[in-house]
């Protein structure tokens, strides 16, 4: 046997179990629990999905089926959702924020955005604060002030009715918005016919008006013929969201400092908004 040197031998060894523990190694997988630093990515239509244990899909992002893209939680017991951001059964609605009732037998919206107008709430809907003055019957010739409220706009939409009684001859009645620091817009004006009740309903977009600004709203109205009595009552006055693209209201006229500027979002919410 030819002579090898101890040390040699004990070389070979040593890599041996090196290269041993390299395979073992290579095999080991870290655990995946945990993101210490940096982004995880999930593009090209995929989704995140979470389930709870009886399978029910509790937490959704990514793109749905219908091609929308959404944020989705759902309650863990039903399925159902809780929150949305966006909706595969939404097309056109502009990513609307939703929060769902839990009604099983009415599946609703309790919250959301408006579907057509940007800046405005869609639901709850919010009541106009209309109140009646002296005037509300009375028999002047010329438009006095029968109902008279001043407050901030929520929804896009008005829906104000209102029922009327002229005497003979006839009267009139007109119903204007006017938003803080603009000039006043007639929603509606109309006749009405002697000796009976008529009903009206207006129904109309708030244009130029900005979320929360304060509209001041006036429902007048004038007896036709001298000395006969007009009276106007109140039926309902709130706002609502838009049911259509047409309902949504014309954007104000803006200066630089209303319109939101790079990094306003990262400002805002650095102030806890």
């Amino acid at each position: 046997m030819p002579y090898v040197p101890q040390d040699v031998l004990d070389r070979i060894a040593a890599l041996e179990r090196e290269v041993r523990q390299l395979r073992g190694r290579a095999q080991m997988r870290p655990a995946l629990n945990q993101v210490l630093n940096g982004d995880v990515v999930i593009g090209e239509g995929g989704r995140l999905i979470a389930l709870a244990p009886n399978g029910n899909r509790i937490f959704m992002t990514g793109e749905t089926p219908a091609g929308d893209w959404a944020v989705g939680i759902a309650r863990p017991t039903d399925g159902t959702a809780a929150l949305t951001v966006g909706d595969e059964n939404a097309a056109g609605a502009g990513q609307m924020i939703r929060m769902w009732n839990r009604d099983q037998g009415n599946r609703d919206v309790l919250v959301m955005d408006d579907a057509f107008s940007e800046r405005f709430l869609g639901r709850p809907w919010m009541p106009i604060g209309l109140y009646p003055t002296a005037r509300q019957s009375n028999t002047s010739t010329a438009y006095d002030t029968a109902w008279w409220g001043a407050s901030p706009a929520h929804n896009a939409v008005a829906v104000i009715v209102v029922f009327t009684y002229a005497g003979t001859g006839g009267g009139q009645v007109k119903v204007t918005m006017t938003p803080s620091g603009g000039t006043a817009q007639t929603l509606a004006e109309w006749d009405v016919a002697a000796n009976t009740w008529t009903q009206r309903t207006i129904e109309a977009p708030l244009d130029g008006v900005e979320f929360l600004q304060t509209v001041v709203w006036d429902v007048s109205h004038r007896a036709k013929t001298s000395g006969q009595n007009v009276e106007t009552r109140m039926y309902r006055a709130y706002t609502r969201n838009t049911f259509t693209t047409d309902e949504a209201p014309d954007t104000p006229v803006r200066t630089a400092a209303t319109v939101a500027a790079p990094g306003a979002i990262a400002a805002a919410t650095d102030k806890g908004v």
